[in-house]
């Protein structure tokens, strides 16, 4: 543990910067949170990408979204192999205990996941493609999705084609979780994907009755 170091100094300076100027106008709320506990009604499932703002985009405060990160959005297959799955058990979190009512799949544009996805499947990058990169093996996740647009010529279409893919893939992927398609079924929770273009945070959202997206 002595490798661990303190935090970076300019972090612990916007820390104290927070503290000092927003905090105090949020302190009952936080309080309130502390006390009562969580309970929102989204979950959103995103990227890592730190470009990504997802509380931004929807006026959140903290507290109202319970928001899961991974590498390009993904969400495996449901495999109760008694393995570690960190998606799969925050999706269960979600839907079990928080009782969410809407699963949000967001995906954006220049993922950088999505790019290492096509180019390991187009041989571009051996380095995904050994059995011990951690990151191939989740971009495997994605394969499906390639399937579906790798004749598309054109690199920034098939990039684009790609990302909305896998929104579609995860979707499909969460109604194999037993709980979800169960809470689905019920009409308790709701599946939603969206895509945003990250330089303008314009929307685009699935429509899965036409397998299409639209601007919202």
């Amino acid at each position: 543990m002595h490798r661990v170091k303190s935090l970076p100094k300019y972090l612990l300076d916007r820390y104290h910067d927070w503290m000092e100027h927003s905090f105090p106008e949020s302190r009952e709320w936080f309080r309130k949170l502390a006390e009562e506990g969580q309970s929102p009604r989204a979950m959103v499932i995103a990227c890592c990408d730190s470009r990504v703002a997802i509380n931004s985009i929807f006026g959140q405060r903290t507290g109202e979204l319970f928001v899961h990160r991974n590498i390009a959005n993904l969400v495996p297959p449901y495999t109760p192999d008694g393995q570690h799955h960190g998606t799969g058990a925050a999706v269960e979190f979600a839907v079990t205990s928080l009782k969410v009512e809407h699963i949000l799949v967001m995906g954006h544009s220049n993922c950088g996941g999505v790019r290492g996805c096509i180019d390991m499947c187009t041989g571009h990058n051996e380095a995904l493609l050994e059995q011990k990169s951690l990151v191939g093996r989740w971009l495997d996740v994605l394969r499906p999705g390639f399937e579906q647009v790798k004749d598309i010529e054109d690199k920034a279409m098939r990039q684009t084609a790609l990302e909305k893919e896998g929104i579609q893939v995860s979707l499909e992927n969460l109604l194999g979780y037993p709980f979800v398609k169960e809470a689905v079924d019920a009409g308790q929770l709701t599946l939603h994907g969206i895509w945003a273009n990250i330089s303008d945070m314009d929307l685009e959202t699935f429509d899965g009755s036409v397998r299409r997206f639209s601007h919202g």
